[in-house]
């Protein structure tokens, strides 16, 4: 996997886990990590990326946000997308 880009799609977990994860996946050698919330999980995508953010510091870049919406089960349905890269 190294080398590649992560994807960490937020949910319903605890944030500690996504942040977790971000992290897990940039110590596997993963250059470039995408946040992904829908919905209600718009506010704690942003929330990981702030607590990845006090977690990392510089170590971490943040490279683009897209905002958007997409069809999913014939709704449409408001995204994030967070793209980190270390």
């Amino acid at each position: 996997m190294s080398g590649e880009e992560g994807l960490v799609s937020v949910g319903s977990r605890p944030l500690s886990d996504y942040v977790l994860s971000v992290v897990i996946l940039f110590n596997q050698g993963v250059k470039r990590v995408i946040l992904k919330g829908r919905g209600g999980n718009i506010s704690k995508t942003i929330a990981v990326y702030n607590a990845v953010k006090d977690r990392l510091g510089d170590a971490v870049k943040l490279e683009n946000i897209e905002i958007g919406s997409e069809y999913l089960n014939k709704k449409r349905v408001s995204y994030i997308r967070i793209v980190l890269s270390r």
